[in-house]
């Protein structure tokens, strides 16, 4: 079985918990990028999250988390995002946290996996989307919180599929 790695910011508990439901799918253990080491980033599938914030930014932690994407050399290597977003409040910046950690991702190597579409959600623009599709799994808890588990369950089935 493929060795998964799940790692998240969350500040208020919504990511943290999306994040241990993915990370229970794969049968391992979410871990928050405040407490991260350089190991945890050592994953045949690496699946990164955050919340957005203020103006598109990610959540906290990983603005000294970020280094050590940075420092990574992930040529070769599977990496998925999710992000969770407002898309009714901030329609403009909806999941932008997970375009960020896509693009560093990329800029770092990786083949970025589980772009999802982006049909049926109600943002106006979003830094995660491309070509009609989000780079990865885009939740909004505050305004369609019953449709969280069936997205996540839909996209680790396609995660495990890429993997296969």
């Amino acid at each position: 079985m493929a060795n998964v790695k799940v790692i998240y910011g969350s500040s208020t508990g919504s990511t943290e918990s999306a994040a241990a439901l993915i990370a229970a799918a794969f049968g391992t253990e979410a871990v928050s990028i405040a407490h991260a080491e350089m190991e945890d980033f050592e994953a045949d599938l690496l699946i990164l999250g955050s919340s957005t914030w203020g103006l598109g930014e990610l959540q906290d932690d990983w603005l000294s988390g970020i280094a050590m994407l940075d420092s990574l050399d992930l040529t070769g290597r599977k990496v998925a995002v999710f992000g969770l977003g407002d898309q009714n409040g901030f329609p403009d910046t909806f999941a932008d946290a997970m375009g960020i950690l896509a693009e560093k991702a990329e800029e770092r190597g990786a083949a970025i996996i589980g772009e999802t579409s982006s049909a049926g959600y109600a943002h106006s623009i979003s830094a995660a989307e491309k070509d009609g599709r989000f780079r990865g799994l885009a939740l909004d808890d505050n305004n369609e919180p019953e449709k969280t588990p069936d997205r996540i369950g839909r996209w680790v089935e396609q995660l495990k599929a890429a993997l296969a």
